[in-house]
């Protein structure tokens, strides 16, 4: 996976909790921001991380963000590890 492919996955992540206002309360809670805090720590390249970690903390969660994007849910953590620098495999 490249690093383009992991931040697309990122960035329709955080897309489809946009979407859903129960996880945009549950971002906001662990973020411990608001609305505006949350759209400037959106432009930092960390964000992603940050996204995918949201998703990938509970199975449920990724599960259904996988099955929105037509994308195996292993996908997932590969960009999780691209994004931080690791070897996807």
């Amino acid at each position: 996976m490249t690093p383009k492919e992991a931040r697309d996955i990122a960035d329709a992540g955080f897309a489809y909790i946009a979407r859903d206002a129960e996880l945009v309360r549950v971002l906001l809670m662990e973020s411990g921001s608001d609305a505006a805090g949350l759209r400037a720590m959106a432009a930092r390249p960390e964000f992603a991380v940050f996204v995918l970690d949201f998703l990938l903390e509970y199975d449920q969660r990724v599960l259904d963000f996988a099955e929105s994007e037509h994308i195996a849910p292993q996908r997932v953590q590969m960009a999780r590890v691209v994004l931080g620098g690791g070897d996807p495999w």
